[in-house]
């Protein structure tokens, strides 16, 4: 046992130093010369180190340890009053059975917890040596040698921040690192910090970013300005600061260059559809092809420096549920080709709630077909091309409809509970030229200036001005066709609703249910696959074994309820 614990040391150890150069040339094998001394050197080898913790980063949208299984972003994700598990796997099976799955040996919470404090090192290393070098070689595109030193710390500082943020909302206190691991210093004693402290570096962290970056970065891919604003209007929020909130979220709604979009754009622009899913589709993502609402694109361009790699996001492969192994069928027949237009193929892990679903007035363009996948409808050649023709049931024509439906909302134990249900279309795309089993290769946006429109309405809640909320939220909901509201609709509640109506899919819903306190409450009352085998304790995950014995020279406490 005691050897089995130093191999453990041993191997975290080695996983936080190598994290800087973890995908530095983003999947391409660089020279074993390449080190931190000689790659630190000039402002391209400190792109190439922000290149691979962007890569890392990016990790949240693909499967863990370098797989295209085992949904990283589920652990925010799923389990919650909108969005439930549909296959018995990864934090699925967690989500599924709170009560006996949710334990401190499982390994994709090991994995995660390991994965951010990859992102840690890796941004503590690009800020120390960004901060104390003397010999490095600043010049270069894009501003004076002083500005390109400032916006690399300041980019590796937010990513550092993004990091912690996960980590207090899923383990509460963790350990506080700040500095560049190496072997000369690994530590055997790491004590769990508080969250409050946690989140005061966090601030600092995101303010300095706030400084230095840019409102549009030259580079896709890269944080905005807007996003570092976003996320302090979150922080101020979740610390008691709703005035704070405000001021953040309106700095960053009032940039000129970010705006809601509000009419039809881009690449299936004289197609049908609605304003609101445009910014989905592959070639309308990234600002640059007309996106203003992004605040954060994340890229996955296929075969392109800063894209993606073999497996590429698997959002979609986790929300379509045209799963290639258990087809919808109708009367004995299985109808559907799988088209770009439907996505490819999925494997229709993750699932909306019935309660989600229900939750859209019928002219909402969010709750739309475009956005939601309620129907298909039966194709001929010439409209599945360059597919086949869909095969037709008995007394089935072309121009027909199959309905999805929720009639197996409470029942299916195996590995794939349900295939026939709605699901969100918000990354249903993918590469046809690539294995389609694999994941999609489209740029997706990770943070638009909807979700800071809420957020400053949730602050305006909060300091009494429910006229000025509703007012905020109407924004939104105009540009959706939904009906307006008033102040006397405008409750936390409301909010929340509201924050899934637009963000389905999208958003940590964990952590904001877990932010206003009401993570156990509504998994109780809508979630009906796993939600009710949830506990208070089950507002934390626990810290992980391995993590706890590799701490050998200081007691790491675990968290209340799982000892």
């Amino acid at each position: 046992m005691k050897r089995k614990v130093h191999i453990i040391v041993v191997f975290i150890a080695i996983f936080l130093v190598e994290s800087c150069s973890h995908d530095k040339w983003l999947g391409e094998h660089p020279p074993h010369l390449i080190t931190t001394e000689t790659l630190y050197t000039s402002l391209d080898g400190f792109e190439a180190g922000l290149n691979g913790l962007y890569s890392l980063v990016r990790g949240e949208r693909e499967g863990r340890d370098g797989t295209t299984e085992n949904l990283r972003a589920d652990i925010a994700m799923l389990g919650t009053d909108n969005i439930v598990p549909n296959q018995r796997g990864g934090i699925g099976f967690i989500a599924l059975t709170w009560d006996t799955r949710n334990v401190s040996t499982d390994s994709n919470l090991s994995s995660i917890f390991l994965w951010l404090y990859q992102i840690i090192n890796g941004a503590n290393t690009i800020i120390n040596q960004a901060e104390t070098r003397t010999d490095v070689d600043w010049n270069g595109a894009g501003g004076t040698a002083e500005e390109n030193q400032t916006r690399v710390i300041a980019e590796a500082k937010a990513l550092r921040a993004w990091a912690y943020r996960h980590l207090t909302f899923c383990w509460g206190d963790v350990p506080l690192n700040l500095e560049e691991s190496s072997g000369s210093n690994i530590k055997t004693d790491w004590m769990r910090a508080s969250v409050a402290q946690i989140r005061n570096q966090m601030k600092e962290d995101w303010l300095y970013a706030e400084q230095y970056l840019d409102v549009e970065p030259p580079v896709r891919g890269k944080i905005s300005k807007g996003a570092v604003q976003h996320y302090l209007s979150e922080f101020y929020l979740t610390t008691g600061q709703p005035d704070s909130a405000l001021i953040l979220a309106d700095q960053c709604i009032n940039t000129p260059n970010y705006e809601l979009i509000t009419q039809r754009y881009g690449v299936r622009a004289s197609q049908p559809g609605v304003a609101f899913m445009d910014m989905f589709y592959g070639g309308n993502a990234n600002r640059q092809e007309g996106n203003t609402e992004a605040l954060w694109v994340w890229q996955w361009e296929y075969n392109v420096i800063g894209g993606g790699g073999d497996g590429g996001s698997i959002m979609r492969r986790y929300h379509n549920a045209t799963n290639q192994h258990v087809q919808i069928m109708v009367d004995g027949v299985v109808p559907l080709r799988h088209t770009v237009e439907r996505g490819g193929i999925g494997i229709g892990r993750e699932q909306p709630t019935k309660w989600a679903i229900d939750l859209y007035e019928p002219q909402d363009d969010r709750g739309s077909n475009y956005a939601i996948r309620k129907y298909y409808i039966l194709q001929n050649a010439a409209g599945n091309a360059p597919a086949p023709a869909d095969n037709l049931p008995p007394g089935y024509q072309y121009g027909d409809t199959i309905k999805l439906s929720w009639e197996n909302d409470l029942t299916g134990i195996g590995n794939n509970f349900v295939n026939a249900y709605p699901f969100i279309r918000k990354y249903d795309t993918y590469t046809p030229s690539v294995n389609e089993l694999r994941g999609s290769y489209d740029d997706q946006p990770y943070l638009r200036l909807a979700e800071t429109y809420l957020l400053k309405a949730e602050a305006q809640l909060k300091l009494g001005n429910t006229s000025g909320a509703a007012e905020t939220i109407n924004t939104i909901r105009r540009r959706a066709h939904a009906s307006e509201i008033s102040a006397s609709d405008v409750t936390i509640d409301f909010i929340l609703d509201e924050r899934s109506r637009e963000l389905i899919g999208e958003e940590h819903r964990r952590y904001t249910l877990l932010r206003v306190g009401k993570w156990l409450e509504r998994v109780k009352a809508y979630n009906f696959r796993g939600g009710q085998t949830a506990a208070a304790r089950d507002t934390l995950y626990p810290i992980p074994q391995v993590v706890i014995d590799a701490n050998l020279t200081e007691k790491m406490p675990q968290n209340p309820g799982f000892n």
